[in-house]
């Protein structure tokens, strides 16, 4: 599993998010400075995360961004199922991938299988709370 740049930004943009929020919408500019990420791409990020129910979005003066889901209740692996196209480790166990002719004899589908479980179980047990330097033991750069 290779996580994209969308996806570690969104990850960086929430947890900006979540160390900043005062209950008021936070500028698009605001977090785009502040992360260094172009306006453009951020906002396609952004969208997604709206589209995905983890943001919500106002338009015009006092508009902004804000999270919709409380950090301690929003997990990486959801983040990333909505910023990703594929979380599988091999292309077999993809969502959309191949189909595999031999599938039935293969010996390694297990070990796949079982390492997909364990990442996802992992992402799925991580908290944006986690990640945050409010929460003093968030890790500084992603």
């Amino acid at each position: 599993m290779l996580v994209s740049t969308k996806g570690r930004y969104a990850l960086r943009v929430l947890i900006d998010l979540a160390e900043h929020q005062t209950g008021d919408y936070v500028p698009l500019r605001a977090i785009a400075e502040r992360q260094q990420i172009s306006e453009k791409y951020l906002e396609a990020i952004l969208k997604s995360l709206v589209r995905g129910k983890i943001l919500t979005g106002m338009r015009g003066k006092g508009g902004g961004y804000k999270l919709a889901i409380a950090p301690k209740e929003l997990t990486v692996g959801h983040i990333l199922r909505l910023t990703e196209p594929a979380l599988a480790t091999v292309s077999c166990l993809a969502e959309h991938g191949e189909k595999c002719g031999r599938r039935e004899e293969c010996r390694t589908l297990p070990m796949w299988q079982e390492l997909d479980s364990m990442i996802l179980a992992y992402l799925d047990g991580r908290k944006l709370a986690e990640l945050t330097k409010k929460d003093g033991s968030g890790a500084g750069g992603i």
